[in-house]
Order: C-alpha cells, then structure tokens, then sequence
C-alpha cells in the first residue's frame, strides 16, 4: 500500500512539471487575462526546446516569450493581435501549428517527402537484385569449386 502511495506521489510530481514553468511573478491579477495568455501560451512554440510550447517550459526564452504575450495583452492587444504580434517578430516557426501557406510548404511537405524517398531507395534496392559481377555459386566451374573450398578450408572459423 505505501508504495503504491510513493508511486502515486511520483506520477503525480512527474506529470505536474509543466504547472511550475510559468513563474508567480510572471502571473496576471486579472485571472481573465491570465488564462487568455495561458491559453495562447500552449499554441506557442519554446524556440530552444524540442516541440514544447512555451506554457511548458522552464527555458528563459520561453519565460520572455511568456511575458511578451502577457505584456500585449496588458497593452490590450486581442488574442489574435498578440499572436499576430509574435509571429511577426519570429516568423511561422514560433507556432505549434503553423499555418498551410507558400512559405511553410516543404515543412508540411517534408514527411510526405521523406518516406517518398526511403520507399525509392527501398524499391531500388530490391529491384537490383545482387552486386553486378557477383556470381551465384551453382555458377562456378568445377575447378573454381576445388579452389573455394580450399580457401574456406585454410580459414580459421
């Protein structure tokens, strides 16, 4: 029972660790602005983590981006504003989701891509069969036989 209660405890720390990026300072007193920026906060991306939105993480650009989204709502921007805002200043990447446009084309396109050419090298390979030159050993001559099988016999195994 009382490791169950540890394990629990773990899980629940482990799971909550997104709950402590965002700083006391940096929390509204207006819990209707505050959870306008938490909510635009998860669409945005932590420029130096790895897929993680800013509202996860504990990086200090993720902490500067935080703040600039709070301080545009204070200045009374809309969400769409804010966001605007921040895309202007650091492109389509910032986003979770980036928008389907020209410039952000070979970043949805890149998956499609990548397995087209995976599949190719694949059915490339298989198409071609063994090496040029390599002959198949019901092939060989009765001397080329005699001396294979001296060369495998002279080789330690």
């Amino acid at each position: 029972m009382m490791r169950m209660a540890l394990l629990t405890l773990v899980a629940a720390v482990l799971l909550s660790a997104a709950a402590f990026a965002v700083q006391p300072d940096e929390i509204l007193d207006d819990p209707a602005l505050e959870g306008r920026a938490r909510a635009l906060s998860v669409d945005l991306r932590c420029l130096v983590c790895q897929n993680q939105s800013i509202d996860d993480s504990d990086a200090p650009l993720a902490r500067d981006l935080r703040i600039l989204l709070r301080d545009r709502l204070l200045a009374g921007d809309s969400d769409d504003e804010a966001m605007a805002y921040i895309v202007d200043r650091y492109g389509d990447y910032v986003l979770l989701k980036p928008p389907f446009k020209a410039t952000t084309l070979l970043l949805w396109a890149a998956p499609l891509i990548t397995l087209l050419i995976g599949v190719f090298i694949v059915v490339r390979i298989l198409r071609r069969g063994s090496p040029e030159g390599a002959e198949d050993p019901e092939d060989l001559s009765d001397e080329e036989r005699r001396r294979l099988a001296a060369i495998l016999k002279d080789e330690p195994t």
